[in-house]
């Protein structure tokens, strides 16, 4: 696969986690986007529901991506807790394929829930039958969801659909949907912790 026809790919990829994530916001309403990267789905968001919102970004290339993309941006370590914020500031706080990344999970998740009624969440389940059968063969999985080698990856936390539901059920988060789709963008239903390639959360504080 050639460089060009990679990022393409790439492309269609991200605009399909866009779309999943923007059925689920409701048009008008303020959002928060952690590790937003350059704004792209804050963009996105705010050309297809109207919201208005903040995206958080530590990189500098990042964040300079974001004012070119007309997105108000802060440049936090979001490591570090969303003490800037106040409670209930947002509708949806929303972190799409980063949790990964991060070291703090649970005050991440912590935080989310308090700085806005409902949190959305995807990431890319590592138990997934094709990282599975890479696994079994002594490799490190490398795949759409998860593109990078072993030694030049961002992501420091490898975890399943079922890690991240028990983690949920450990905290008191109620998991209020949850969509998974394989590596061609289909919807699975029938155990996603085996087939589902990328998953999606909404999660809320339970009563």
């Amino acid at each position: 696969m050639t460089e060009h026809e990679r990022r393409a790919k790439a492309e269609q990829r991200e605009r399909f986690d866009f779309a999943v994530i923007a059925s689920w916001i409701p048009p008008g309403e303020r959002v928060l986007d952690l590790g937003c990267g350059d704004g792209r789905l804050l963009r996105y968001l705010n050309e297809t529901r109207d919201v208005a919102g903040y995206g958080v970004e530590i990189d500098k290339e990042s964040v300079l991506g974001c004012i070119r993309n007309g997105v108000d941006v802060l440049q936090m370590d979001i490591e570090c807790g969303l003490s800037g914020f106040e409670d209930n500031s947002f509708d949806h706080v929303v972190i799409s394929q980063a949790l990964q990344t991060m070291h703090t999970t649970e005050r991440i998740l912590g935080e989310m829930l308090r700085v806005a009624v409902e949190a959305v969440v995807s990431f890319p389940n590592f138990a997934y039958r094709t990282n599975r059968l890479a696994i079994a063969e002594g490799r490190m999985p490398v795949s759409e969801d998860l593109p990078y080698d072993w030694f030049d990856t961002p992501n420091v936390r490898f975890f399943t659909i079922a890690d991240f539901e028990d983690l949920c059920a450990r905290l008191g988060i109620e998991i209020r949907e949850r969509l998974a789709f394989d590596d061609a963008g289909r919807e699975v239903s029938d155990d996603p912790n085996l087939n589902g390639s990328l998953a999606f959360y909404r999660l809320g504080r339970k009563n």
